[in-house]
């Protein structure tokens, strides 16, 4: 797909929790062609105690941004990192959320392209400007009140640790929502840094109950947007994603499990 005749838009989206060195290893070394993307900056609004550290985009500056990135309406896109997806699929997220169909992970990220032998580019891509057009509501959502009265299954895809509330690095309440099922999005991936084969996540997620209703959440909705995309390979179409996820409900008065 990188190299046919209609090559898609590349996005490299580097960001781990706490990693503010994303663009210095972007400009080190990225797949010919890719556009860095700042996943704080252009794939999340202002964080508030209120709405969590990573609140959806206003609509009309995901496009600019999309189009900063170089995407037109009829091209396809294809996001990547070096954490086995788990940025990039927030990407992959927010864009078929505000409306684009043909968005893709580059399965196994930057790692699969150097044990190809592929080259890498260094520096940085100066895109020409795109025309997409973005209409918002092509995945869905779900609010903090949605979940708090929902009867679908909530999947937890924070590690099993802050699940449990053993440790919380970050939010000011360990613990879990009330209801939720752990389900650990480094569960999803290989020992190399892919996804599980469908069949393999078709069994963990109809383990899990997911034959119903699915709302996912994460710390701050990055890593569930991966969890709905392991979902989606495995079958499990129309999952949601609670976009302010643990920040935003452990800074309310809200109820949390532990254990």
């Amino acid at each position: 797909m990188l190299e046919s005749s209609r090559p898609p838009v590349v996005l490299d989206v580097r960001w781990q929790l706490g990693d503010t060195d994303g663009h210095k290893k972007y400009r080190d070394g990225h797949l010919p062609g890719a556009v860095y993307v700042d996943l704080d900056g252009e794939l999340a609004g202002p964080p508030s105690i209120a709405a969590g550290r990573h609140p959806l985009p206003d609509l009309t500056e995901l496009q600019a941004a999309a189009r900063r990135w170089g995407i037109d309406d009829d091209v396809p896109v294809v996001v990547y990192d070096d954490c086995g997806g788990m940025s990039a699929a927030r990407a992959w997220w927010l864009l078929r959320w505000g409306g684009l169909t043909d968005v893709r992970i580059l399965d196994g990220g930057l790692e699969v392209w150097r044990q190809a032998g592929l080259r890498l580019s260094r520096g940085s891509t100066e895109p020409r400007g795109g025309n997409v057009v973005l209409s918002g509501g092509g995945m869905p959502t779900a609010t903090i009140d949605d979940v708090a009265d929902t009867t679908a299954l909530l999947l937890d895809a924070r590690a099993g640790e802050r699940y449990r509330g053993e440790t919380e690095p970050i939010d000011p309440r360990a613990g879990h929502i009330p209801g939720a099922v752990s389900a650990p999005t480094g569960e999803n991936l290989t020992v190399t840094g892919s996804f599980q084969p469908a069949d393999v996540l078709r069994e963990r997620f109809t383990g899990l109950g997911a034959d119903r209703d699915v709302i996912v959440y994460c710390g701050s909705g990055v890593t569930a947007a991966h969890e709905i995309a392991a979902l989606q390979i495995a079958g499990f179409d129309g999952a949601a994603l609670y976009p302010g996820s643990y920040s935003q409900w452990s800074n309310t008065a809200r109820p949390v499990e532990l254990g």
